[in-house]
């Protein structure tokens, strides 16, 4: 029996449905329009490769505020030091569970996990013909390795 939530899947398991539904389509959307516009791809890998992720966004969130409360615990009362008491906990929070107060916030603006990100490069790549010499690789387990990874790494 798992107690923990799977990594890859554990903020989507703490989104309403009708939002993983939205990030869904419009990634189903992104890829439909670059397949009329291949010439885009790279530009777009690109964009994929700034985006920020749930995790990043958090811990960026959870560091910028328990920083604040600590220099305001410094500079002028100790009960700020209560904010990163409870950022830190938040953080502990998603960490085991997937989910913390700020997760909702950040999937009702669009913030998409490391897995969302993943499945649009992914299709993208294929789009671009990363993973042709998959097939075309003769049977030998060895070149289908060597073709698999240059492929993941394109």
């Amino acid at each position: 029996m798992r107690y923990l939530p799977d990594t890859g899947t554990r903020v989507a398991a703490h989104t309403p449905d009708h939002l993983n539904r939205a990030i869904a389509a419009q990634i189903e959307r992104n890829v439909r329009f670059f397949a009329e516009h291949p010439d885009r791809i790279d530009q777009r890998l690109r964009e994929l490769d700034a985006e920020w992720d749930t995790e990043r966004v958090l811990e960026a969130n959870a560091a910028t505020l328990a920083f604040t409360g600590t220099v305001l615990a410094a500079v002028s009362d100790r009960r700020w030091l209560a904010l990163p008491a409870v950022v830190t906990a938040f953080l502990l929070q998603h960490a085991v569970q997937g989910w913390c107060p700020p997760i909702p916030v950040i999937r009702r603006l669009g913030v998409r996990t490391t897995r969302e990100i993943d499945r649009e490069r992914v299709a993208l790549k294929a789009l671009r013909g990363d993973f042709d010499a998959m097939e075309r690789a003769d049977g030998a387990a060895h070149a289908r390795a060597v073709a698999a990874l240059r492929a993941a790494e394109a």
